[in-house]
């Protein structure tokens, strides 16, 4: 933990010298961002992101070099009525032709025509490895464009998963593109009902987009270490914006308390150095931490998760106490300029009855209170009971995406094998005689197993004298059947152990699908989940009472965070594992939340939600030590930081709302996820919940240390007026 003196004398230097604070600052940020433009962002491959058994399958197949080359299918419809056979052949004749001189095309099959007539298929075999096909497919998309130009009469189009990865990645360039956008001007119109006026909105904004453009630049860099899966620059953008505004919104407001109160510039920087900074320290070590929970995770996606979000933290961090205090002092009496009509004479008139009418049940009847707020919060959780996790696969992409109704047509007019199950083997010089005939064995009993199908007969392929072996052993089963998992582990813990597995010295594995991707990743998340929540509960309680010296305050912390999060949960299971708010959200349900989110937004959320309970809880405490009975304490201050507080937890809805959004469902659960915890910790937990508790235990809540009022730390001296503090040696110690 940082020493307050630390903040401090950093926020004394950067106010007494801010020119050249803002100055390093920014060429910190162009020194970032030129890093990232160097190393650019290196992408995660299908085997970084494979797991348990998929991975040793994958692992066995690439020493043997029995991996198969990517291959996507060029398919001639009908745009409508019957297919014209003779438009078709010279469309194919044409498309052809023009793949063949792809540099990245192997070759081209021969034209084969679906069984009703009514579609014609040609394989197209590309050149170099899987993993990065979908980044080389552009070319032989656009000549298959150019064929479709050139015959308009029938639908020409490439279908296959590299097509299909590519136009997500290009749909999620443009979408999360145009939320980042949109969250600027959305964040700063907030920012202006919070702080009255413009100038005052716009200095955390342009602190939480330069958190945000230089946790990009590195997160590029940190990226040749820990390839990034994809997710990885959105959550820097939800987590930048949203830590990096609250960050300075909080310094922000204790600075024009201080100055409204008659403080002079320096002495208000130091003091809110001093009280919100030291929040802010708190709080961006808790995020910090909670975020490093996840990588106990054990696979590549959360620890490049962690990685970028604990990036980006730890900068939005950084410039709330270093270059924020220069902007403060360069800004001056601008800060209040030009005021906002209306809005301004609001905050100043109505906000404080506003609260106190909200906190008055609480505090009148906490028992009362906590009660119904806690059967409330347990009701919301309860579904999350029934929470079904799966790993992202085709059924979660866009119907609308041109690629995937390719991919419908595509199945339509040719229903080959599907999820088809790939069991990889190898054996010693002496074994591969025994290995042919165990295989042999494999494929005639799955042949009799209505869960597999023999049509086309399974592919056997062979290297290294025998001594590796793969076969492709057919489904027609779709991916996120019950069925398409019995098929999966009736080859693992059955068929394959007793025919394979028993050739001496034999290593296997069976993998190659959607469905043992699927299986396999949530095995591991399910296995992790314990440690990765346990470890981020017990650092919470670790800081909380470090930093409070009360081990109450830091139990009912941990307690309070559960909650909204199993809330949050429940509210996963009851709009995504259900199909009422498919139209209300624009999505099609799959009946199951994607397997990596529940773990990601416990962390976020535990280190989000600190953000304003350690502001919270900070202003009570001073308000205490200023003399203040517990429920007066209570009412000061969550009355005082209400406005800032608010307007925290809005940024954060805001910006997680237009994530939710987007169309690819990852996105949108993530976002209605947080949105829905966000809105639940600054309401039910902060206005029912917390000020309930700690009527209840009246200075209970500090135990064990002794809250000691200003006056009798300083000798019986008043130390300041209820609410606030004259000097920064004072106001370290009331947080």
């Amino acid at each position: 933990m940082a020493n307050q003196n630390v903040l401090t004398r950093t926020a004394r230097w950067s106010a007494r010298h801010p020119w050249w604070a803002v100055v390093i600052w920014v060429l910190f940020v162009v020194l970032a961002l030129a890093v990232g433009g160097k190393t650019g962002t290196k992408v995660a491959t299908n085997t970084d992101l494979a797991i348990g058994q998929s991975a040793q399958a994958t692992a066995l197949a690439k020493a043997g070099g029995l991996t198969q080359p990517p291959t996507e299918a060029l398919l001639v419809t009908s745009l409508h009525g019957d297919l014209d056979k003779a438009a078709a052949e010279r469309a194919a004749t044409d498309a052809t032709g023009r793949l063949k001189g792809v540099a990245d095309v192997a070759s081209v099959g021969d034209l084969v025509p679906s069984a009703n007539g009514q579609a014609v298929l040609v394989p197209v075999v590309m050149k170099g490895e899987q993993d990065t096909a979908p980044d080389r497919v552009q070319p032989l998309i656009d000549a298959v464009k150019g064929a479709q130009d050139a015959n308009p009469s029938v639908r020409v189009e490439l279908v296959g998963p590299d097509t299909i990865k590519a136009a997500l990645n290009t749909l999620l360039d443009e979408q999360v593109g145009q939320a980042t956008l949109l969250s600027f001007p959305v964040t700063l119109i907030v920012m202006m009902f919070v702080c009255g006026a413009i100038i005052a909105a716009g200095v955390p904004v342009v602190l939480g987009l330069s958190a945000v453009l230089a946790g990009l630049g590195l997160w590029g860099a940190a990226s040749q270490l820990v390839p990034d899966p994809g997710a990885v620059s959105q959550l820097i953008v939800l987590m930048g914006m949203a830590v990096g505004v609250d960050y300075s919104l909080f310094y922000l407001k204790r600075y024009r308390e201080e100055r409204a109160r008659g403080l002079g510039k320096i002495d208000a920087v130091e003091v809110a150095a001093a009280t919100s900074g030291h929040s802010v320290v708190v709080s961006g070590t808790v995020v910090i931490l909670s975020m490093a929970a996840l990588y106990l995770g054990g696979n590549l996606a959360f620890t490049a998760m962690a990685t970028g979000s604990i990036l980006v933290v730890a900068i939005a961090m950084s410039a709330s106490l270093s270059v924020l205090p220069a902007m403060l002092i360069i800004f001056g009496r601008a800060l209040e300029k030009p005021r906002v009509p209306l809005i301004w004479r609001f905050q100043g008139r109505t906000n404080g009855r506003v609260w106190s009418a909200l906190l008055r049940p609480a505090l009148k009847h906490p028992a009362i209170s906590l009660l119904l707020s806690t059967i409330a919060l347990v009701a919301l959780a309860v579904p999350a009971m029934h929470l079904q996790l799966k790993a992202t696969g085709v059924d979660d992409l866009p119907r609308d995406m041109p690629a995937m109704q390719a991919e419908a047509r595509l199945t339509q007019f040719f229903p080959i094998q599907s999820n088809t199950q790939l069991v990889v083997a190898q054996v010693p010089a002496e074994g591969a005689a025994d290995l042919r005939t165990a295989i042999a064995t494999l494929v005639e009993r799955t042949s009799h197993d209505p869960l597999f199908t023999s049509t086309p007969p399974p592919e056997v392929n062979t290297s290294h004298e025998g001594r590796y072996a793969a076969v492709s052993i057919g489904t027609q089963l779709t991916s996120g059947s019950a069925e398409a998992r019995t098929s999966l582990s009736r080859l693992r813990t059955d068929l394959v152990p007793n025919t394979i597995g028993k050739v001496p010295g034999v290593k296997w594995a069976v993998g190659g699908s959607d469905v043992a991707y699927d299986v396999d990743y949530r095995a591991q998340v399910v296995d992790k989940m314990p440690w990765v929540l346990g470890f981020a509960l017990a650092l919470t309680f670790v800081v909380t009472a470090l930093s409070f010296r009360s081990l109450v305050l830091a139990l009912v912390t941990v307690v309070l965070n559960v909650l909204s999060a199993g809330a949050s949960f429940g509210v996963l299971e009851l709009v995504f594992q259900h199909t009422w708010a498919d139209k209300i959200l624009d999505f099609h349900s799959t009946g199951k939340v994607v397997a990596w989110l529940p773990l990601t937004l416990f962390v976020i959320l535990l280190g989000l939600s600190m953000d304003y309970h350690v502001f919270v809880v900070g202003r009570i405490r001073e308000a205490a030590q200023n003399g203040l009975s517990v429920r007066e304490a209570v009412e000061q201050g969550i009355t005082r930081s209400a406005g800032v507080v608010t307007g925290a937890a809005l940024v954060m809805i805001s910006v997680f709302a237009l994530f939710a959004s987007l169309t690819f469902i990852e996105m949108k659960q993530l976002g209605v996820g947080m949105a829905c915890a966000v809105l639940l910790d600054a309401t039910l937990i902060r206005i029912v919940v917390l000020p309930s508790v700690i009527a209840l235990l009246g200075r209970w809540i500090w135990w064990p240390s002794k809250l000691h009022t200003n006056a009798e730390a300083a000798g019986g001296a008043v130390a300041g007026e209820a609410g606030g503090v004259k000097s920064p040696a004072v106001a370290s110690e009331a947080v």
